[in-house]
């Protein structure tokens, strides 16, 4: 018999057969990280702790670098939660979401907001990276920070368009960041400036010039809003599959979700612990949009509601720093299958009782599990997950229409939009949009 507060995990071998086990909210709210090689089950255990978290309810978001768990999940939608699912998916280049990352749609003070963005870029560009680039992009996107209708396609503008500059900075009222601009940076001589702002305009430059990124990252008003999201407990897919888009434009939206969901939950100190419905996010292949501010996002956000599960395939993927910070911040550990190298460091981690061996030698679906109950840790064992849970809709198509009329907006309307504020002429094929696209606009991603 199924206990509803749980989270159902699988089967663990105890005396005289097997019994059912899950993994209850509070240790949720401590963390879950999955680890094991392609094939192992990984997948399939994800999937069904998030149809369970669906159906009893609760808020759940998903950033899946590669697409098929994404499309999934969409055919497992039940009809009542139809409506609270926002699905984004750069493929689809016709009905774009909006995702404004300057206007998060929390109270945090600008300087926040640009150190999140900036930490998002760096993780990205980590091979090219440097303290003047650094420094003019926090300075240029906390200008843009303090003005009205402006996406972070201004950064570009701003740094070679001295009447778009003027207009910025005489809107910012922060006096450090004023007065770069019109001190520091007006002073540079035009060898000088070509090179300050040459690597910002390469790195930026790769993103607006491609379409589908431009069309997300560029609409003034946001459709997702990722606090609202939290709070009443919807439905965020986010189908970054890195075949289809890229993988630094993939890589680089997930990283700016993961710190738009920091903000938004650190932004719920403003309501008391128990209006904090819980949210669960599911981060697959998390060393892709892993910042340097992972280990805080895992220290801090349990406090305001939201639980991470991440899923690797192998620790080497990712930076040791962010790897002692997941295994520092994390509840509960489970592993499937993996090599001799994350075997031995999942032993030290998992105690003397099990051997390096134990994780190289798992079939499929099989996984040792160190758990994180309410008196502590218990004792590592084996466990066989559940069988995909067969709960399947049909209904992805209605699924992603329903999608498409809350937080999309059709492509040619964005074009239009982003002609105009780069001052071109509009050309008559933007003006076809349809009157539905247009009227509702103010009411998407509000529902």
């Amino acid at each position: 018999m199924w206990d509803d507060a749980l989270s159902y995990i699988g089967e663990r071998d105890v005396w005289g057969g097997q019994k059912l086990f899950g993994i209850s909210p509070d240790a949720r709210a401590q963390h879950l990280f999955i680890i094991g090689q392609t094939g192992t089950g990984k997948s399939t255990l994800i999937r069904n702790l998030i149809i369970q978290d669906i159906e009893k309810g609760h808020g759940v978001g998903l950033i899946d670098p590669h697409g098929d768990l994404a499309e999934d999940i969409l055919d497992c939608i039940p009809p009542q939660r139809t409506d609270h699912v926002a699905y984004l998916n750069p493929a689809d280049h016709e009905f774009p979401v909006g995702f404004n990352v300057l206007r998060p749609g929390t109270n945090h003070a600008p300087h926040l907001i640009a150190s999140a963005i900036v930490g998002a870029l760096k993780s990205i560009w980590r091979d090219s990276w440097g303290p003047r680039m650094e420094y003019i992009l926090y300075t240029s996107i906390a200008a843009l920070l303090e003005c009205e209708n402006v996406t972070i396609l201004g950064v570009q503008r701003m740094l070679i368009d001295p009447i778009y500059r003027t207009w910025v900075i005489r809107q910012v009222r922060d006096p450090m960041v004023r007065a770069f601009w019109t001190g520091e940076f007006a002073g540079y001589d035009r060898r000088f400036l070509t090179e300050v702002i040459a690597p910002v305009q390469n790195k930026i430059g790769q993103l607006v010039m491609a379409p589908p990124i431009r069309h997300i990252l560029g609409q003034v008003r946001s459709s997702i809003d990722i606090r609202f999201l939290m709070d009443r407990s919807r439905i965020l897919i986010a189908n970054l599959a890195k075949g289809k888009v890229g993988e630094d434009k993939a890589n680089l939206l997930g990283s700016l979700l993961v710190t738009q969901f920091q903000l938004a939950a650190l932004s719920r100190a403003d309501i008391p612990p128990a209006q904090r419905n819980p949210f669960h996010l599911y981060v697959d292949e998390y060393h892709n949009f892993a910042t340097d501010s992972f280990a805080s996002i895992l220290s801090e956000a349990r406090k305001y509601g939201l639980s991470l599960t991440l899923a690797a395939q192998y620790t080497s993927q990712t930076r040791p720093e962010i790897t002692n910070a997941v295994f520092g911040n994390v509840g509960t550990i489970m592993s499937f299958r993996v090599g001799e190298a994350d075997a031995t460091l999942l032993a030290r981690q998992f105690g003397e009782d099990i051997q390096p061996a134990t994780f190289t030698s798992l079939g499929n679906h099989h996984v040792v599990v160190k758990p994180l109950t309410n008196e502590g840790y218990a004792a590592p064992f084996r466990a066989t997950t559940l069988r995909p849970i067969m709960i399947r809709s049909g209904r992805r198509n209605i699924v992603i229409a329903r999608s498409h009329e809350r937080f999309s907006t059709k492509r040619e309307v964005i074009e239009s939009r982003i002609r105009r504020w780069m001052g071109e002429p509009t050309l008559h094929v933007a003006r076809k949009h349809t009157p539905r696209a247009t009227t509702n606009h103010k009411k998407k991603g509000r529902h």
